[in-house]
């Protein structure tokens, strides 16, 4: 069984940067794709950033439109963990950000989620 360990929230002032950590257990993706995503109170969970791989596959990365020039998604493979590096950060970057990953690196459903980690982003 997969289990994703998110790291990394906090309280930060706006402008300022949060790293967030998703560790992976229980499975090493040689491919797949990992994401993230987040959930502010009163609104549905949204997309933020994906990475994904595969054998002669050259990585691909993505982001939502809001967090492009600010979010950088990466991984790091012998530690099958996922980084989500947020600068210039916005109160309206406050949510609870979840990661994911897919066993599959074509589009598609996520296969696994992790708890949550909170960001908090005041003004």
């Amino acid at each position: 069984q997969v289990q994703l360990v998110e790291s990394g929230g906090g309280l930060v002032q706006a402008g300022g940067s949060l790293r967030l950590s998703c560790a992976a257990s229980g499975r090493t993706f040689s491919s797949g794709a990992m994401g993230w995503f987040r959930q502010a109170p009163g609104k549905e969970r949204e997309f933020v950033a994906t990475i994904s791989w595969g054998s002669g596959i050259t990585s691909y990365v993505d982001y939502r439109d809001s967090v492009k020039a600010r979010f950088t998604i990466s991984r790091d493979n012998a530690k099958n963990t996922v980084y989500l590096q947020m600068n210039s950060l916005k109160p309206e970057d406050t949510a609870v950000y979840y990661c994911a990953a897919r066993i599959s690196w074509a589009p598609g459903p996520y296969d696994y989620w992790g708890q949550g980690t909170q960001v908090t982003v005041s003004s």
